[in-house]
């Protein structure tokens, strides 16, 4: 049984002020929590579930700290509308040290949707990269929603948030590419090994300081009448092109 003030303390980490004084976020349902356990299940620092997906999962627990709880008392603690069988508090990344030579990585410039940036953390799973530098105003990475658009995601790709302006001029000899109305069709773009590419604000695009240290504009042509495109699906349609 939960008591109250656990319950309280559970609840506090759907808010980005406790999640940064605790260093940690609470990450929900059997697909993510599954593949942090697998990823690395040192960072799960307890978890709280039904009784059912407790027994199933009872091998791979490994001595991590687990509550059995009912179903009343998780939809108490969860940030889901329809709550999923378990709940996991989980250990915030340490900073990370991002190499950008010999790879390609993403750089996201005011992606200030939950959805979008979580959705563009899996999408960058699918193909492969590793890691995603975002702009100071982005949405929190352990924001409950981001966490649940990555379906998993967040185990496997790392985020580092920094100042554009002064971070993108120190990646010397690194190619940078924006994503912009007006740039080199995509498709004339052969496959990228190394590089790093910008994606804007969802209605405002990328910022002109930011834009003005890209070396190559790139542009998904359009056929039909739409004013633009989000920036999850202008982020897969670009990755698919260029890797």
């Amino acid at each position: 049984m939960l008591g109250k003030s656990k319950i309280k303390y559970i609840q506090s980490l759907g808010q980005k002020k406790a999640r940064d004084e605790e260093g940690l976020f609470i990450a929900e349902g059997p697909r993510i929590v599954a593949d942090l356990l697998a990823e690395n299940n040192k960072v799960v620092r307890e978890i709280y579930a039904l009784r059912p997906w407790a027994h199933e999962h009872s091998a791979v627990i490994n001595g991590i700290p687990i509550t059995v709880i009912t179903e009343a008392e998780l939809g108490k603690i969860s940030q889901l509308t329809t709550p999923n069988q378990v709940l996991a508090v989980v250990r915030k990344a340490t900073d990370p040290s991002f190499e950008t030579r010999d790879k390609v990585s993403l750089v996201l410039d005011g992606i200030q949707d939950p959805g979008n940036l979580g959705t563009i953390i899996r999408i960058a799973d699918w193909f492969g990269i590793e890691q995603i530098i975002c702009s100071l105003d982005c949405a929190d990475q352990y924001n409950p929603k981001v966490v649940q658009s990555t379906m998993g995601s967040i185990a496997r790709v790392r985020l580092l948030y920094t100042f554009l302006v002064t971070w993108l001029p120190l990646q010397r000899n690194i190619p940078v590419y924006a994503a912009a109305l007006g740039g080199k069709d995509i498709a004339g773009i052969p496959p990228l090994k190394e590089g790093l590419i910008i994606i804007g604000n969802e209605a405002k695009g990328i910022r002109p300081e930011v834009m003005e240290l890209a070396g190559v504009k790139i542009t998904i042509p359009k056929k039909g009448k739409a004013e633009s495109l989000n920036a999850a699906v202008a982020t897969g349609i670009i990755l698919s092109r260029l890797l």
